[in-house]
């Protein structure tokens, strides 16, 4: 019995042994009894990137980040070795982004799977990215508001050198200047307005005659509405009748009554006919003027001569 005492002394030690491997190893999420997929990706800086942060394809954690060191080409990147737990596949052209997992600034790694039809073997390269820091992001943000107020402060800047070149001795008289005449402007308006308001006043008499007059109008149209209306309709009907009316001929016909007149007025002067002669020959003015005067000869006789003509036989 006592010689089994160190046997079971040492086994029990390595049983405690072992289980502590496991316990610790699966407390970083690590089965010591399944083979991991390794993977690496290089980056320029990590962020603060450590051994066991997680590794995770959409939200899921697949794996954790198994050991970081430098790139052996000593060109200042750094080599991070993902292992994977899991056996879903994982295309050529995934990405391995780091980003942080929490507000106070644990990093992990995203892998964001690519389309591509070939898939990785353990011990392949992924692509990698890096999530922007608070601070990038900050000034990623306040960047356009500062050259904005940069910008507004340059405005503001010109337009006081353009004040205070205004408002030197000279432009402070011509503003109080034109003040004065804006003054003087609004005293002639309200004076105007008085004048207006008491015209009114005055005339109110005759405007409101005048608007007795305009309504007195609007009654007698209105109550002369069917008269105006026979009015319209008469000038209606005179004008239907005039485009029914032969007026282009009854003008050709009147022009052709001128020209005959025209021409018998023509021969008339020209002493042709009766009428011809007689306006121009005065012969006939000549002769009754002589009949005339024998006339009035005879006539002058008789009053003095009367026995003459005139014989009285009582038997």
């Amino acid at each position: 019995m006592k010689a089994k005492r160190p046997y079971l002394v040492a086994l029990s030690f390595i049983s405690a042994l072992l289980l502590f491997v496991w316990g610790f190893n699966f407390l970083k999420g690590k089965d010591v009894f399944k083979k991991d997929r390794v993977f690496y990706a290089r980056y320029a800086e990590v962020n603060g990137l450590v051994k066991a942060n997680p590794v995770v394809i959409n939200g899921l954690r697949i794996g954790q980040v198994s050991d970081l060191y430098f790139d052996p080409a000593m060109n200042g990147n750094i080599i991070v070795e993902i292992s994977i737990h899991t056996d879903f596949p994982v295309p050529s052209n995934s990405v391995a982004r780091i980003f942080s997992s929490d507000l106070m600034g644990s990093k992990a790694i995203d892998l964001q799977l690519g389309n591509a039809t070939n898939k990785l073997q353990s011990g392949d390269t992924l692509m990698s990215s890096i999530e922007a820091s608070l601070m990038e992001e900050v000034n990623a943000q306040v960047a356009p508001l500062k050259n904005k107020a940069e910008g507004l402060l340059s405005s503001v800047d010109s337009v006081v050198v353009a004040l205070q070149a205004i408002l030197n001795e000279n432009a402070k008289e011509n503003i109080m200047s034109s003040l004065q005449n804006i003054s003087n402007t609004f005293k002639n308006v309200e004076s105007t307005t008085a004048n207006i308001d008491s015209m009114v006043v005055e005339e109110r008499n005759r405007i409101a005659a005048i608007l007795y007059n305009v309504e007195m109008i609007t009654q007698n149209l209105e109550h002369n509405t069917r008269e105006i209306d026979r009015i319209i309709n008469n000038v209606a009907s005179f004008s239907d009748s005039l485009a029914v009316a032969d007026v282009a001929g009854s003008i050709r016909e009147a022009k052709i009554a001128l020209a005959e007149i025209n021409l018998l007025i023509a021969g008339i002067n020209q002493g042709q006919g009766t009428m011809g002669k007689l306006m121009q020959n005065d012969s006939l003015y000549l002769g009754l003027q002589h009949s005339s005067e024998a006339l009035n000869n005879l006539l002058e006789d008789i009053k003095a001569n009367p026995k003459r003509y005139v014989k009285f036989s009582l038997f």
